[in-house]
């Protein structure tokens, strides 16, 4: 009966961290993680207001905090050992490469998750879910994908965005331009110079650079292109640091965190002054409960 009550208990105890303690087990990123005593957060410089760079240059985001929060399960799981944050600036075209490689633990952006990408990485739980769409002049006269004939269309390079507007051109048999810039401030800039006729990627960004730069002249129009849910990359064939990022999701719901925080970068004022007003969605709402989030 002792036998049976000691095994009951520590069955009742464990926690995918308190498993990760045990440093005969530790392999990959926990290894890493440890040896070092740092993680290597990658953050973009311009994916307001997931991961976007303050007037001081220190990161800041949705997705920032995410990673923030869950380097404390990390720690938990090395026995609360100090961990010092590195953060590394990744774009569009090359986050996937540096999460591969090792040259960055865990990617902190607005990344698709999708089949194609996880034959590549890993993924966390979804935290956002967006989707291609239109920014025009409001003296455009495009309202939809079905005005773009004759005109150019900048997407960003290396995101979905540019794929599914590639595949959209294709599947249409029409006559329009697909230009690429760096990153999403670029592809911003060539719309405001009109180089452009429309900017295409996720509604949530875009509104992020209305809200940032002279948006008052932009506005978002027509369907969703695509679906585009968002999640942290980080590497494959890690089942202990993939136990650590699930485990972490689930924590921050069940306290709330993780709605505080959508509400924090989606609905109220951010700390550069931009409010993007985006109440949380239905289905996001849901993803959320499913992990653990009180109604």
């Amino acid at each position: 009966m002792t036998r049976l009550l000691l095994v009951i208990g520590l069955l009742t105890a464990w926690t995918p961290a308190a498993d990760a303690q045990d440093s005969t087990r530790l392999t990959g990123t926990l290894a890493k993680i440890q040896t070092t005593g740092t993680i290597t957060l990658g953050v973009r410089d311009s994916a307001l207001p997931f991961s976007y760079k303050l007037p001081d240059g220190s990161p800041a985001g949705y997705a920032v905090d995410l990673c923030k929060a869950l380097t404390e399960d990390v720690a938990a799981a090395l026995n609360h050992q100090p961990i010092g944050l590195v953060y590394k600036t990744v774009t569009a075209e090359d986050r996937i490469d540096k999460v591969a490689s090792g040259d960055v633990d865990i990617e902190c952006g607005s990344t698709t998750r999708n089949k194609q990408r996880l034959e590549r990485v890993a993924f966390s739980p979804v935290f956002f879910i967006a989707g291609t769409k239109l920014m025009v002049s409001r003296e455009s006269t495009i309202r939809s994908y079905k005005d773009l004939p004759g005109k150019t269309v900048v997407v960003t390079s290396g995101t979905t965005n540019e794929k599914a507007m590639r595949v959209l051109v294709e599947r249409l048999v029409v006559h329009t331009t697909i230009v690429t810039a760096a990153n999403h401030t670029e592809s911003f800039a060539m719309l405001r110079a009109g180089d452009a006729d429309a900017f295409a990627t996720d509604d949530v960004l875009l509104a992020g650079l209305a809200a940032t730069y002279d948006g008052q002249d932009y506005h978002v129009v027509g369907d969703f292109l695509s679906y585009e849910p968002y999640g942290l990359m980080y590497r494959k064939n890690d089942p202990a640091f993939a136990a650590i990022v699930e485990h972490g999701f689930r924590r921050l719901a069940e306290t709330g965190r993780l709605a505080d925080m959508y509400n924090r970068w989606l609905v109220r004022r951010l700390p550069t002054g931009e409010k993007l007003n985006m109440p949380m969605s239905a289905e996001l709402a849901e993803l959320f409960r499913e992990l653990g989030q009180p109604d």
